[in-house]
């Protein structure tokens, strides 16, 4: 009797340690992932690829040029009325869901296609070949490690929804850059107004979202009274972008990022006065530029001016 309760204390012993270990875990919930954009007739750039490739995968015969026009919505309408979702033509938070297919290394095809356009949107510099193999595996792992996801090398519904909601592919920006934010988070307008005292910046009124890369660099870790919690994110020329008010940092000081790489979370930190994100962009000898027509052009889906041709006043669209 003695040896039996020792056995049965033991189990629940260790089945509390193991609950517990596993409590510890990082885990990705689904209010954490950015919200499945919306894409319909109008709309070009990675999405609307990703969108055609995807209806592609399910037997869709149209082309995968980025234009979202009338073949484009007919596919998209017939695809909705056959799972019966509201055919409204729009790729949306009901549509998302059931367009997406769940790929790893192995599988070929079109949805390998559309998972490539999404991790190049993030700087990852794939051959678009539908070949899931090494280098897309590698991709996507080291996209899930800098976004908190599981890095199983499965791009499933987190992943994808991560993907796709998140910054990288959004609105099409031009490869190699990131807006600090979700697409979504603020108005194109937002990116194109002036400082509330006229200094080369652009505060951005959010609370408590994901901040991403603009470009790849190093994180600098950077903290002062004014800042708060910071980071630089340093460039090769000696330029910076600064991202200031942070709640948290996500990368480790000195880790090299690429652009659209989460690197924290904003906040209320320093001199403040209400939650947002206030960034800047310095060139060599510190010199503060205006960051409004630099994050416009990304917005817009247009390669950014030279950061040594941005003017250093007059910071408004």
């Amino acid at each position: 009797m003695r040896s039996g309760r020792t056995g049965s204390l033991g189990v629940t012993v260790l089945t509390v340690v193991t609950a517990f270990l596993f409590a510890l875990l990082p885990a990705t919930r689904a209010d954490a992932l950015p919200a499945w954009p919306s894409v319909s007739q109008g709309a070009t750039g990675t999405d609307t690829t990703t969108v055609q490739y995807l209806l592609r995968h399910h037997g869709h015969g149209i082309a995968a040029d980025g234009q979202f026009g009338p073949a484009t919505r007919s596919a998209v309408v017939g695809f909705q009325s056959a799972r019966g979702l509201i055919a409204d033509g729009v790729v949306g938070g009901q549509t998302w869901p059931h367009l997406i297919v769940p790929v790893r290394q192995g599988a070929s095809g079109d949805a390998v296609r559309a998972a490539q356009t999404q991790l190049n949107a993030y700087g990852a510099g794939l051959a678009v070949d539908g070949q899931f193999g090494p280098a897309t595996d590698a991709a996507v792992r080291g996209y899930q490690s800098s976004h908190g996801l599981a890095a199983d090398g499965l791009v499933g519904p987190q992943t994808w929804q991560s993907l796709v909601g998140g910054n990288g592919g959004g609105g099409g920006n031009p490869s190699g850059y990131s807006l600090p934010l979700d697409r979504g988070a603020v108005g194109r307008a937002a990116y194109g107004a002036s400082h509330w005292n006229a200094n080369p910046a652009v505060d951005l009124i959010v609370s408590y979202v994901p901040a991403y890369a603009i470009r790849s660099g190093v994180v600098d870790h950077y903290s002062s009274a004014s800042c708060g919690t910071g980071i630089r994110l340093l460039q090769p020329d000696g330029s910076r972008f600064v991202y200031c008010h942070l709640s948290s940092r996500s990368v480790g000081d000195g880790v090299s990022v690429a652009a659209g790489t989460r690197i924290g979370t904003t906040g209320d930190t320093g001199n403040s006065g209400t939650p947002h994100l206030h960034v800047e962009i310095r060139t060599s000898g510190s010199v503060a530029r205006c960051p409004q027509p630099y994050l416009l052009a990304i917005h817009d889906g247009l390669t950014p001016p030279s950061l040594n041709s941005l003017p250093t006043s007059g910071c408004t669209a």
